[in-house]
């Protein structure tokens, strides 16, 4: 009796109230995972990697050993600063995949509703899916913790410092994770909740400060009575509590500035006159986690009513608004029926890629929004850079450019990685593989979906580019080197994301595959390269890898042809400074190279292409 009493009692005041069942489940499905030892092993070796590579840099093998001890403080504080960066980055972008279909799967699998029908409530369904995710996390978070108690023995490195990033890291975890799940209720797609989630916090994070900073600021306003910058420093802290990413930043500079010792006796950073508390920081990312728990519990008990009864009604605005899309669906099906049935032409996978919508799941009025807003936000950036006066500059069209080459290279990743998972999710690919189509027709529909709706993107570069070769900012020849750089960087991702999806099982599995392949080949690999050049002398073979790197090749073209000095230029006086000086500074020798990196991409995934179709059917079900 007394047994089950106490039973009770811990049970009443432990987590299972608060996760219920689903946890347990959780945690037993994921024990027998392969993907979660096999995504730990990986972590550790990435972060090995990077630990080896900052080691190296740091600590001279030459020397007397006196000079050698000298620098174990410093070698010890720049490990740390390696391992705490890498962690905040790698950990909020597993959480971001790891979450991305946590609650689509319960509703596309239709048992959301039954389970409204068990004690277990929409809060433990929100918690138990949370929780169990962010503790694998905390394990990968866990891991690094030993190594940065052995590498502060070296000195530099105060136990605050460790502790305050630790926060930081797992509160940023704790909010990209909930804002993914929160996305998953709305969207079946693993795709849609990664590049709305990662849109969604590099508005929050980077673009909202940037931009309201720089409208308060005295050049902006163009008054007497405008912002000064002691005024602005308060905005600016604002902001930094409201950012991981300022706030790791913050945090950092106050260890590595000379007192740091005794500025981090307290958790708070000096920034100009105001302080940058991070407890309170933690605080709010927690508060803002928590009102997006309470928003998905809403969202999901709502869900789960209507999928197990069917009693629960919309809104009036949403229920006419669906009763008009139904009656006018079943008009044009009446008037299908009542005249002949469109014929399909062709590839039937291409006919249907080709009709489906840019995102899927996302009404026409809704894009035309979302692009109405981007555009609207990119104008602002314009006119930010107009009254900075530094649009005339090529530093600035390079960081353009580099930002929509980033981002149409995630929207290719992503795509082209869930194109034929989904399928396979759906139980559909069976059924398309059972058709008579030949497998370079659903090969090559899947590829020609995965660019139609990276198009907007590159449409994105398309315009900034010819923008301000109209008002004379960026040279002509521009728009001929970025016709032949994108297409060789879009047959790559877009093979090796088809590929992967085709490989792979699971879409959380393709994605992570596919974004492993491109850290391997242009940060990993370099790096490598970089410290045998240290060690090897082996300058002339990293600077030929570096000049395929596709970010170095938009750089290196765009410092030649932007820039009003480069714009006004001829031809033949463009300068175009790439790493391998054998490559030559003249426009010649830059079409030339790339030439030959675009070929090697477009060979490299037109293999990935082939490999992708032989494995169509292997492993069908």
């Amino acid at each position: 009796m007394t047994a089950k009493l106490i039973d009770s009692i811990m049970r009443f005041h432990g987590l299972s109230r608060l996760t219920g069942p689903i946890f347990d489940k959780e945690l037993r499905v994921s024990s027998r995972r392969r993907r979660n030892y096999v995504l730990r092993s990986l972590y550790i070796i990435f972060l090995t990697f990077f630990i080896a590579s900052v080691w190296m840099t740091v600590v001279q093998f030459q020397g007397s050993t006196a000079y050698q001890k000298s620098r174990m403080a410093l070698a010890g504080m720049t490990v740390v600063t390696t391992i705490v960066t890498f962690q905040f980055i790698a950990t909020q972008l597993i959480a971001i995949i790891m979450l991305s279909t946590s609650i689509s799967d319960e509703i596309y699998h239709r048992t959301l509703g039954p389970l409204m029908t068990t004690p277990i409530n929409s809060f433990q369904i929100v918690m138990g899916k949370l929780l169990s995710k962010l503790l694998q996390l905390m394990l990968l978070l866990a891991i690094s913790l030993p190594l940065l108690a052995i590498v502060r023995i070296l000195g530099g490195v105060p136990w605050r410092y460790v502790l305050s990033s630790l926060c930081i890291t797992l509160t940023a975890v704790i909010f990209a994770g909930t804002l993914s799940l929160y996305f998953s209720i709305h969207n079946r797609r693993a795709y849609v909740v990664i590049i709305k989630t990662a849109v969604m916090l590099g508005v929050l994070y980077f673009f909202v400060p940037t931009i309201t900073i720089a409208l308060l600021s005295s050049r902006w306003l163009g008054i007497s009575g405008s912002l000064s910058p002691r005024m602005i420093a308060p905005l600016a802290v604002f902001f930094l509590h409201l950012n991981p990413f300022g706030a790791l930043s913050v945090n950092t500079a106050a260890m590595i500035s000379p007192g740091a010792t005794t500025a981090m006796l307290l958790p708070m950073a000096p920034v100009g006159r105001a302080f940058f508390y991070w407890p309170t920081h933690c605080a709010l990312m927690l508060a803002a986690s928590a009102g997006l728990i309470a928003l998905s519990v809403k969202v999901v008990r709502k869900v789960a009513l209507r999928q197990a009864t069917g009693q629960l009604e919309l809104s009036p605005k949403r229920a006419s608004g669906r009763k008009r899309k139904k009656s006018s669906r079943q008009r044009t099906e009446a008037q299908e029926h009542a005249g002949s049935i469109r014929a399909v032409n062709g590839s039937p996978v291409l006919w249907k890629e080709l009709r489906a919508p840019m995102i899927q799941g996302a009404e026409g009025k809704y894009s035309i929004i979302g692009l109405a807003i981007t555009i609207a936000a990119l104008g602002i950036t314009y006119g930010v850079c107009a009254k900075e006066k530094c649009l005339d500059e090529d530093f600035t069209h390079i960081t353009y450019t580099v930002m929509f080459v980033v981002i149409g290279s995630i929207f290719h990743m992503v795509l082209s990685a869930t194109s034929i998972t989904t399928e396979k999710e759906t139980r559909a690919w069976p059924i398309l593989l059972a058709t008579s189509m030949d497998d370079w027709h659903i090969l090559l529909g899947k590829a020609v979906g995965v660019c139609r709706r990276c198009l907007p993107i590159w449409l994105l570069l398309a315009g900034h580019v010819v923008l301000f070769v109209l008002v004379r900012y960026i040279h002509p020849i521009a728009i001929f080197h970025l016709l032949l750089f994108v297409p060789g960087l879009a047959v790559l991702l877009t093979g090796s994301g088809i590929y992967f999806s085709a490989r792979c099982k699971r879409t959380t599995s393709a994605v992570v595959a596919t974004f492993a392949l491109a850290l391997v080949l242009w940060i990993i690999v370099p790096a490598l390269m970089g410290l045998a050049a240290v060690t090897h002398r082996g300058e002339d073979i990293l600077e030929r890898y570096i000049c395929a790197h596709p970010l170095v090749q938009v750089s290196v073209l765009m410092s030649g042809a932007g820039g009003r000095n480069n714009a006004h230029a001829k031809l033949s006086n463009l300068p175009f400074d790439w790493p391998d000086k054998d490559l030559g500074e003249g426009v010649g020798p830059a079409t030339g190279a790339l030439l030959v990196h675009t070929s090697i991409y477009m060979s490299v995934g037109m293999l990935f292409a082939w490999r992708a179709k032989r494995r169509f059917r292997r492993r069908i079900f």
